[in-house]
């Protein structure tokens, strides 16, 4: 691709980039989507979406994302499947250096996304939507009467465990340590749960599954003792946090302690760059959230834009 200029760049292409796209093509800004390698996101390893609007029945992730970017490209949207390089937002017109060449833009949505922290199993891979999840929102209706267990030792792991026991007949809570990175009430909170069970100075080292190739089983190391045990368990749930696709970005705006962009709601520290989606959220995470703030850096990206051209 030759250097090019644009009114909008949308980085990243999940729900919340594909929002901003479907929003700034109609407003007639023909915005480019630099897609990355991963195009549709995380929602793309997902099997079975059930809490996305619209969907009574449920909608393959996959597929909703490719029916999302089929609406965005109706509408004007430019494709890129590439990734990004570098930034410099210093300078106006901001500039992108992707894989195959220089761009600017008047205004850019960053829209990376987070990818879950996970254990190094090669069975988390393979497993993933056949009962090993990062999201117990998302997809603990699934364990109703089941036995599960949730991975970590944080406030989100016992947030994902207390919320799981709204479904599962159990859950058990295994941790590395006998010590605990979660704050004192959601311990208690979990303690006091009385489905919620806890093996500690233990290590999950492998994830297996039965002739039906789905979870039902774990082989957990005891440190202590230095014995391997086999759990049954219907469900793994991974809880040891996220990391925002955020690296790129690095001191061209400001980021938390965590690695997320810091917004205004989706403004960033600089003028003219918005940020929407899991980026900047480590709170929600949910796919209708990152669609929402999708449209609101959308918007805020076209009122911007009115005001530069009007002064």
């Amino acid at each position: 691709m030759e250097s090019s200029h644009h009114k909008v760049v949308i980085i990243g292409g999940g729900p919340s980039g594909l929002t901003a796209a479907i929003y700034t093509a109609r407003a007639q800004l023909e915005p480019l989507m630099i897609e990355g390698i991963q195009p549709g996101g995380q929602l793309t390893t997902t099997t079975e979406v059930e809490n996305f609007p619209g969907f009574a029945d449920g909608v393959d992730g996959t597929e909703l994302m490719q029916n999302m970017r089929r609406q965005a490209e109706k509408f004007g949207t430019r494709f890129l499947s590439e990734s990004v390089l570098a930034v410099d937002f210093s300078v106006r017109p901001f500039k992108i250096t992707s894989e195959s060449g220089e761009i600017t833009a008047d205004s850019v949505i960053i829209s990376t996304g987070a990818q879950p922290r996970m254990l190094g199993l090669s069975a988390e891979k393979e497993l993933t939507g056949r009962g090993v999840s990062v999201c117990a929102t998302c997809d603990g209706f699934f364990y109703r009467n089941k036995d599960v267990i949730v991975v970590g030792g944080g406030d989100a792991a016992m947030e994902e465990a207390n919320f799981l026991t709204r479904f599962a007949r159990s859950v058990k809570v295994i941790h590395r340590s006998d010590q605990f990175r979660a704050s004192a009430i959601m311990l208690d909170r979990a303690r006091r749960n009385e489905k919620i069970s806890f093996v500690t100075s233990a290590v999950v080292k492998d994830i297996l599954s039965g002739d039906d190739g789905t979870v039902n089983r774990v082989k957990v190391e005891m440190v202590d003792r230095g014995e391997v045990e086999e759990i049954p368990v219907d469900g793994v749930f991974i809880a040891i946090g996220h990391k925002p696709n955020t690296a790129l970005f690095k001191g061209a705006i400001a980021l938390d302690e965590k690695g997320y962009i810091i917004t205004a709601g989706t403004r960033t520290t600089v003028e003219g760059v918005f940020a929407a989606g899991d980026v900047q959220d480590s709170k929600y995470r949910q796919a209708v959230t990152a669609a929402g703030s999708g449209c609101e850096a959308a918007l805020e990206a076209q009122w911007y834009l009115e005001r530069i051209e009007a002064v």
